[in-house]
């Protein structure tokens, strides 16, 4: 398991775009397939996008595609999360991760998109 922490969110009204920041310690990073989750207030954390290893493939979930672009830079071990169009139900806390989630989660980062 990698230690990640998560950066970025904010305050943003809907129609608008973020770009979230995740960096991570350790060698093993770049051979990891690593993901964006969520929580919403209320609700159970989610899968948001996916990456494979050296960012050959990426999978989105249905409330990511075509407004969420995920990738990542095994350079500095920092995986992103753009996204654009935001709506008020993309409100909740993003935590990057492994694939499969971690049992253990890093730090998050509050969006909150206001309507």
């Amino acid at each position: 398991q990698v230690d990640v922490v998560a950066s970025g969110g904010g305050l943003v009204q809907a129609g608008g775009s973020l770009k979230l920041s995740c960096t991570s310690s350790g060698t093993q990073f770049r051979r990891l397939p690593m993901a964006w989750y969520r929580r919403a207030p209320g609700k159970q954390r989610e899968l948001v996008a996916r990456i494979l290893p050296y960012g050959t493939t990426t999978i989105y979930e249905d409330v990511a595609k075509g407004r969420f672009t995920i990738s990542r830079d095994d350079a500095t071990n920092r995986l992103y999360l753009e996204m654009r169009d935001l709506r008020a139900e993309d409100t909740a806390v993003y935590y990057c991760g492994e694939v499969p989630p971690p049992s253990v989660w890093g730090q998050g980062t509050q969006v909150t998109v206001s309507s």
